[in-house]
């Protein structure tokens, strides 16, 4: 798992092959974002608008069943060419512990993804899910709820 740090804060590297959609109060965002980073207690996205700091947004990653919806709010916002990198984090700390299990589960499809493209081997989930954790998950680092 590889790490980054931004702003005083670790954010954990998400892969860039996972949708979600952000809808926030004051821009209405529904085409699908790329989701970059999940970061201690928040996660860091692409947008193609700028949104305002301190706004409340709710983000949604459907790849997962039930779908995993939590209300954040936007901590940062800056300009990176096209986009702007946004930085949201997470408003209740329940969602942080459900973020991470989501993470996860994105985590595993990635995997499963980059088998098939770079061995050629299709691996159905849970074969995908005993290999990631025997590579991966002692290195999976925890979400923090502390803010």
């Amino acid at each position: 798992m590889e790490s980054a740090q931004t702003g005083g804060r670790s954010f954990l590297r998400h892969p860039v092959d996972i949708p979600i959609e952000i809808e926030a109060e004051d821009v209405r965002q529904r085409e699908p974002r790329r989701l970059k980073d999940v970061s201690l207690g928040g996660l860091a996205c692409r947008s193609e608008r700028p949104l305002t700091i301190g706004a409340g947004v709710v983000v949604t990653i459907p790849l997962v069943t039930p779908v995993f919806h939590a209300p954040c709010s936007v901590v940062w916002c800056r300009r990176h060419g096209s986009h702007y990198e946004v930085g949201i984090r997470f408003t209740q700390v329940e969602d942080i512990f459900a973020a991470r299990m989501v993470e996860q589960v994105c985590q595993i499809e990635h995997y499963r993804q980059e088998v098939l493209r770079h061995e050629g081997r299709a691996l159905d989930g849970e074969t995908a899910a005993q290999e990631w954790i025997a590579r991966y998950a002692a290195d999976f680092p925890a979400l923090d709820s502390r803010h």
